[in-house]
């Protein structure tokens, strides 16, 4: 496989590289080769068959990525599970999926019935057989599978074949000015897909990873003492992450001078944001991609210029990547004409083969268009002159009082407001149905001496983008939206703020 081949070399040609950093811990090419490659055989000793999925656990220690290409180079795919994931979640991850190993790279002892565990300590190998070609993942096996959300509460796993992320690594690395041994920020957690994002171009192109523990995100003098020493260039993560930099006024291009490229994915770009990292970091260039799991990451891209700026009320997610087709189709499955709304179809080498284990589930949403893997994402959107627009899930309309809206829709009208820095809307629904929406603000500075008064404000201008009934009826202020581990919104956590 390229990707591992480009380690490889990277070990030979520059051991001392650093390949991956944490606060603490650093690790080398050589070592990321080599210790991966002594696991490797520890694995294949334990029996394991070949292309049987494998959990790696733990956080953002070094550990994580040697335990990563340890299972490929072994021939099985890997489940990255974060060590915020519930244990009882867990546990259901490694039943459905079939795994029988489980590497545990925390110091924490895990009680898990039926299964071998490879633990930290076993991980230290300094010597042991390192194992040939022969035994990698080849091209149209599995290489990582990911666990999303299920609509009926069971996660679902997300197979990503070695050609799917060799598509995508490959648009990454060619189409994005990531350049050769660039210094790139890793903010997600490995079990949320955004974090592939940074991790296998920097490794392809000799990069080196930053990666910010959650014990550093959660202290803000902590994680600006990290960012101003970690001479980033290539930054990685949510809109919210950046966005929860902003109070920081020393968040700008003189803490980070290296820092040129901006890659966003996993939520809506607001202008607002755009905007702000323009004036922040008038030497960085910034990028906004669009995609599910389901089809290796990210399938459009779109660079933010002032001129986009200028034009665009919200911002598109881009151009689809060479090799992936988008339709837009109706209600139907049927094709429909630029610029009308439908739901987003995607065709090509990066979708993936389906769910792990769930026939039907991946018969509903997996398809062969044009000899292609194809996705149907359940995203709204449009395309117009091959420019895609993602316009909210398609499971975000809601009925209210007799009325169908989008609930994004209302969100995207209020972040309008000047009087708002973000604002995101919970349904209020005690018994199932409706009976109103809140809306829960960051307010902008403003002179307002009482909320009552603030609110009129922001209704005001609602009023002149929003029919009455698309208005939230109560208004809730806050210091700032909580996010997931993840670096995205966590609305569960907000309407629980709200609702109490």
């Amino acid at each position: 496989m390229k990707l591992l081949t480009r380690i490889a070399q990277h070990a030979a040609s520059n051991p001392e590289q650093i390949a991956f950093r944490t606060e603490n811990q650093a690790l080398n090419y050589s070592g990321l080769w080599n210790r991966s490659s002594r696991l490797a055989s520890l694995i294949l000793d334990t029996g394991i068959a070949r292309q049987k999925p494998v959990v790696v656990y733990g956080h953002m220690g070094i550990d994580m990525p040697v335990s990563f290409l340890a299972c490929v180079k072994a021939s099985n795919p890997y489940i990255p599970v974060d060590i915020s994931i519930p244990m009882e979640r867990v546990r259901l991850i490694i039943e459905k999926s079939g795994a029988e190993l489980v590497i545990n790279t925390t110091d924490t002892n895990l009680d898990i019935d039926h299964v071998t565990v490879i633990n930290s300590q076993a991980l230290q190998l300094e010597q042991g057989e390192l194992i040939g070609e022969e035994y990698w993942v080849k091209p149209e096996e599995v290489f990582y599978i990911i666990y999303t959300s299920g609509s009926t509460g069971n996660p679902k796993g997300v197979q990503i074949t070695a050609e799917n992320l060799q598509s995508f690594t490959d648009w990454m690395t060619g189409d994005f000015p990531l350049g050769q041994g660039k210094v790139f920020l890793n903010q997600a957690p490995f079990s949320f897909d955004l974090s592939v994002m940074d991790f296998y171009p920097a490794l392809q192109s000799g990069g080196t990873i930053h990666a910010l523990e959650k014990e550093v995100i959660n202290k803000p003098k902590h994680l600006f003492e990290n960012l101003s020493q970690s001479g980033l260039q290539v930054w990685t993560s949510t809109p919210s992450f950046v966005q929860m930099c902003f109070p920081n006024p020393d968040f700008n291009q003189t803490m980070l001078p290296e820092l040129a490229v901006f890659l966003f994915c996993g939520e809506v770009l607001p202008l607002a944001v755009a905007q702000e990292l323009k004036e922040r970091f008038p030497n960085a260039r910034i990028f906004n991609t669009y995609g599910p799991t389901e089809a290796t990451v990210a399938v459009t891209s779109i660079e933010i210029t002032e001129d986009l700026l200028a034009k665009e009320k919200a911002l598109p997610v881009g151009y689809p990547k060479s090799d992936m087709h988008i339709f837009v189709v109706d209600e139907l499955g049927m094709p429909l004409p630029d610029g009308e709304k439908g739901e987003l179809i995607l065709s090509g080498p990066s979708v993936s083969k389906g769910y792990l284990g769930e026939p039907l589930l991946t018969e509903n949403a997996f398809g062969i268009i044009n000899g292609m893997n194809s996705y149907r994402t359940g995203d709204a959107g449009i395309i117009q002159d091959g420019l895609v627009y993602c316009q909210g899930r398609l499971d975000y309309q809601i009925k209210l009082h007799g009325y169908r809206m989008e609930l994004e829709e209302i969100e995207f009208h209020l972040n309008q407001s000047t009087y708002i820095k973000t604002a995101i809307i919970i349904p209020y629904a005690p018994n199932e149905e409706i009976e109103y929406l809140i809306a829960a603000v960051v307010p902008a500075d403003h002179s307002f001496d009482k909320e009552y008064k603030l609110t009129a404000a922001i209704r005001k201008d609602l009023a002149l983008r929003l029919p009455a009934y698309m208005i939230p009826r109560k208004f809730t202020y806050h210091a700032a939206i909580p996010m997931t581990t993840n670096g995205k919104v966590d609305r569960k956590k907000m309407k629980e703020e709200v609702l109490v």
